[in-house]
């Protein structure tokens, strides 16, 4: 039988939050608006460019280089924009700022399926809850205006921490703020090597968010993986 479990960390993109239309789609239409005009495909595979680069030149938002993550979005969606052949300039700096804002808001962002609901009854049933969550400091705003905020005892972000996911220090810090041993803990999320099988490398236990549509998969023993995040309750109560 498993130990009972005491604490609930969740990763929140693609798990319990996602976004409500593809980044090039809502990047092209805010261009519109201001007389900027891409086509929504080049900003899609532009976008994936800049993010990468980004990350690779500076991990974690640039938290450990100086750079503050508002600066390192600020300058990704730029770039996205000029990979994709726009000109530079003061309007694709306006554009930037105003993407980096609207991002915190819930018309950028929907819920998945059951996600407030299961929240709620794990709650209900006494978990402390966590978020680990490879994130920058918008995701207390976009949890609060999502109307997701009050589940969790603490947020924890790839930025606050210093370290992002699959790293151990970052589930290490979150066994820490939730207060527990990491066998009465268990992370639910949506990656495989970033959240069931670091989590599990911590001594966690964790399950798989795994959605319909997703390419083939590591193998994960069938109690782990949730079609839907409302499977949740009954295997944690087992």
């Amino acid at each position: 039988a498993m130990v009972r479990l005491r604490l609930l960390t969740w990763d929140v993109k693609d798990t319990l939050l996602r976004l409500r239309r593809p980044v090039g789609q809502s990047y092209a239409a805010w261009a519109r608006e201001r007389g900027v005009r891409v086509r929504a495909e080049a900003l899609g595979s532009a976008f994936r460019e800049a993010y990468g680069a980004q990350s690779q030149r500076f991990p974690n938002y640039g938290r450990g280089q100086g750079l503050s993550s508002r600066q390192w979005w600020l300058d990704v969606v730029r770039q996205t924009f000029v990979l994709a052949g726009a000109e530079d300039g003061a309007a694709l700096r306006e554009l930037a700022e105003q993407l980096y804002r609207d991002y915190c808001s819930p018309h950028t962002w929907q819920e998945l399926p059951g996600a407030s609901d299961t929240l709620s009854r794990c709650r209900q049933r006494g978990f402390r809850m966590g978020v680990v969550s490879n994130f920058d400091g918008r995701l207390e705003s976009i949890l609060c205006q999502c109307n997701l905020r009050h589940h969790f005892d603490f947020v924890l972000t790839s930025e606050a921490a210093g370290v992002a996911k699959p790293d151990r220090r970052i589930f290490e810090e979150a066994l820490r703020l939730g207060g527990g041993p990491p066998e009465q803990a268990a992370h639910v999320g949506d990656d495989y090597s970033r959240d069931y099988r670091a989590a599990r490398a911590v001594g966690m236990h964790s399950f798989l968010l795994r959605t319909a549509g997703q390419g083939p998969q590591p193998e994960v023993p069938p109690e782990h993986v949730l079609p839907t995040l409302s499977h949740l309750l009954a295997l944690v109560e087992k």
